[in-house]
């Protein structure tokens, strides 16, 4: 087989550690010749000059090092073992995390896992399995290629993501139980309308250079690192094989802290004064700031993803925002006691009554879950902790500050790819995909009508109190947002959440209607989601095919590796068509053959905790509404003025860069500045500072002063960590805490002192700064 290039591959000259010397001719750079190369019509921040070339590859070191900037168009990729192997992982998969998320503890297999296991069960195709044909088609066509791997992963990560929940919710809180029909049609119009608008947005959020997409380069590097790819953009340094870097990593991060617990909450302040509620507050790791700053494991390291992955600027984005808001503004709030905080834990990802309980949403609500208002102005008013209220006002900047920030930065950029058609990019990926057929717009065009007529025959037919002009706005949501929030997300590997939006406006626009809050929030916001992952599988296997959300990790996923635009697109719908069955089936199964499943009870740890957790919120937003919580007069009006200061925060750094272009202010992104923190809670301090300082000892001071190491390393190591703490969390889970329901070592392992000191402390108790009397509540005495 033949290697295709558009050009002859860069020598490895390109790639020597060389600092930018602004004096040599070839090192200087014309501006317009870098916008027309990389695709970008902004000011790039992940273009480093010191290490920039524009010919025959990526200008981004970062691609170079994962991808390949070759192909080989006769590779096998559209195969009967590609298929049957990605069909069997979309079967098992998807059923499995459907299975067991409806259990505490739970366990999630990844689609890494499958990129894992995959590759040994390719190669033992291609051994065992005889040369025969079927209709004309081999069952054995050689080797495992890596171009079927790509395909069997991407099949494998498909799934019907929450809206499978709104049926669970269904069935528990409201006892609506509706035939498969509906549920077929609500699940399938959720994934596929994302897939269709991931589609139609591939040409701004796949096809410049710029919308590199950091996550999907570990997934490329491990293929090539299991195929033992080689191409330039590895460099030239010497020492170990990138294999056996990758092994040895695997083996390690797969044993890491599993016997010390501790490890990974690492709250040594707290140990010292296990009682001094401050000091826990301001130290601990649980529901305090966080102060400890250390942590040793990778799973709370990676919480919000992988530190050497997210660009440098991007990590320190995150940091200073989190700084700002969690460790000056919350505790000066809490203290001063401001919307009675200090009588709550300072962070805690519920809500509380005023007596400091759990909110009682059962004491508020008659028996068809409509309000009871006697009852609710008899029990409490709503309380959320400082760290939780304060993330509802960000969110709520977030979402302005998004858009204003893409009408100041990108408006040039989207007017230019709308007008650029898909086969005209400058990138070299690009070129080399041009050999293969696109798939026209239309082709998403009838997926999206198709699927927009099951949604409002899932809505209509049957009785959820949903309006077809409800169910319009939320795509229309999800349309207006998918482009800047997409290329946000393709550049510094943050995704703007719209949850919070789509509650407010819902609760807002439809108060006391549960169902339709849950739709709403899913066609608005998950749609989105799942339409950007589809479009990230695209950059990374078959150039411009993918959905919304979760699509446009597809699309990106199809163009690194090169995968056949028209192949993914079938492979995407057909592994999202079984998947979204499969887990409808065995959501059934589970609902009709267990006992007193859902409940707190149940003996097998099958209490459902996703769905009560979803179902809650759906009584919170949905019954109880925004309303009582945001409007004027209410305790949190003032939250809604982020949504002003959203607005006229990317207006700061916008306008002292035109003036000052080269000052620090061209680093401030405010919709990462006030999203980057967007997991707390349940996220916490823990899987912020060991990320930043991960981040910057790999992504700026090992990337500055040892660039071939990082080249070569960096984004193997990420996907070796990461590979092996996959793996070992589902080895502990099976043998461990799955076998006599978690009991195992529960005498001797879980008892000593390494796997205990964390949670012997007012951090793990949640103690507050103000205790009040037994019986006695605080809050205002109306609402």
């Amino acid at each position: 087989m033949t290697s295709i290039e558009s050009v002859h591959p860069p020598s490895s000259e390109s790639f020597r550690d060389e600092k930018y010397d602004p004096e040599s001719e070839t090192q200087s750079f014309d501006e317009n010749r870098i916008a027309e190369v990389t695709g970008a019509f902004f000011d790039d921040l992940n273009l480093d000059k010191n290490h920039m070339q524009l010919e025959d590859d990526s200008p981004y070191p970062e691609v170079r090092s994962a991808v390949a900037n070759t192909d080989d168009p006769e590779m096998p990729v559209n195969t009967i073992r590609a298929w049957i192997i990605g069909f069997l992982w979309a079967i098992l998969i998807p059923g499995l995390n459907q299975f067991f998320s409806f259990r505490f503890p739970s366990v999630t297999v990844g689609n890494l896992v499958a990129q894992l296991l995959s590759f040994p069960l390719g190669r033992a195709w291609a051994r065992v399995v005889p040369d025969w044909k079927i209709f004309g088609v081999s069952l054995n066509p050689g080797p495992f290629s890596v171009k079927e791997h790509v395909l069997i992963t991407v099949m494998a990560g498909t799934g019907s993501g929450h809206a499978s929940e709104i049926v669970a919710v269904q069935r528990v809180f409201y006892n609506q139980i509706y035939n498969f029909s509906y549920q077929w049609f609500l699940v399938m119009s959720t994934q596929m309308i994302g897939f269709s608008i991931g589609g139609i947005a591939r040409r701004f959020l796949v096809a410049p250079p710029s919308m590199i997409w950091p996550a999907n380069l570990v997934f490329c590097a491990l293929f090539n690192t299991l195929h033992s790819q080689d191409y330039a953009g590895m460099g030239t340094r010497g020492g170990i094989s990138r294999e056996r870097f990758f092994t040895y990593v695997f083996i390690g991060g797969m044993l890491w802290c599993f016997l010390f617990r501790a490890l990974s909450v690492f709250s040594w302040v707290c140990w010292i004064a296990p009682n001094n509620a401050t000091v826990n507050q301001l130290f601990g790791y649980q529901s305090g700031l966080g102060m400890s700053i250390l942590t040793f494991d990778w799973a709370q390291i990676t919480y919000t993803g992988s530190p050497l992955v997210t660009p440098w600027w991007t990590e320190a984005n995150v940091m200073l925002g989190f700084v700002v808001f969690f460790w000056m503004i919350v505790p000066a709030w809490y203290y001063t006691n401001t919307m009675f905080q200090a009588h709550l834990p300072m962070l805690s990802a519920v809500s509380f009554d005023n007596m400091g309980k759990k909110y009682n949403v059962t004491a508020i609500i008659n028996d068809d879950l409509t309000l009871n208002i006697e009852k609710y102005e008899a029990y409490s008013p709503l309380f959320l902790s400082s760290a939780f209220a304060l993330g509802y006002g960000l969110s709520f900047a977030c979402i302005t500050a998004t858009l204003v920030h893409a009408i100041l930065y990108f408006r040039k950029q989207i007017w230019v790819q709308a007008r650029r058609s898909v086969s005209e990019q400058p990138d070299i990926h690009a070129r080399l995909m041009s050999r293969y057929k696109q798939v026209p717009d239309w082709w998403y065009v009838v997926v999206f009508l198709s699927m927009f007529v099951l949604g409002i025959i899932s809505i209509e037919v049957w009785p959820t109190k949903f309006p077809v002009w409800a169910f319009c706005l939320a795509l229309s949501i999800s349309f207006v947002y998918v482009i800047p929030i997409g290329m946000i997300q393709a550049i510094t590997n943050q995704q703007i959440a719209l949850n919070v939006i789509t509650e407010l406006i819902i609760g807002y626009a439809l108060p006391g209607k549960p169902i339709a809050m849950m739709m709403f929030k899913i066609w608005g916001y998950i749609t989105m989601t799942q339409a950007l992952q589809f479009t990230s599988d695209f950059k990374l296997g078959g150039q411009y095919n993918l959905c919304a959300g979760g699509m446009a990790l597809m699309i990106v996923s199809g163009h690194y590796m090169k995968i056949p635009p028209r192949t993914m697109f079938w492979c995407q719908v057909l592994a999202t068509i079984i998947a979204g069955t499969v887990q409808l089936g065995v959501q059934a199964w589970m609902f009709t053959n267990i006992d007193n499943f859902c409940s707190l009870d149940q003996k097998d740890g099958f209490t459902c905790p996703h769905t009560q957790v979803f179902g809650t919120a759906s009584v919170v937003w949905g019954v109880i509404g925004p309303a009582r919580q945001f409007s004027k007069g209410q305790l949190y009006y003032p939250l809604t003025f982020f949504f002003l200061g959203g607005i006229l925060a990317p207006f700061v750094p916008y306008l002292i860069t035109r003036k000052y272009p080269n000052s620090i202010f061209k680093y401030l992104n405010f919709p990462v500045i006030l999203n980057g923190t967007g997991l707390i809670p349940p996220a916490t301090a823990v899987n912020y500072v060991p990320w930043a300082i991960v981040g910057f000892i790999f992504q700026y001071v090992i990337r500055r002063r040892h660039f071939s190491w990082w080249i070569k390393y960096n984004y193997v190591l990420s996907a070796a960590l990461d590979s092996g703490l996959a793996i070992g969390i589902i080895i502990v889970f099976f043998c461990l805490q799955f076998p006599k329901n978690g009991t195992i070592g529960a005498i001797n392992v879980a008892t000593w002192w390494g796997n205990t000191v964390f949670a012997n402390t007012a951090d793990a108790r949640k103690v507050p700064h103000i205790q009040n009397p037994r019986g006695v509540p605080f809050g205002p005495t109306k609402w």
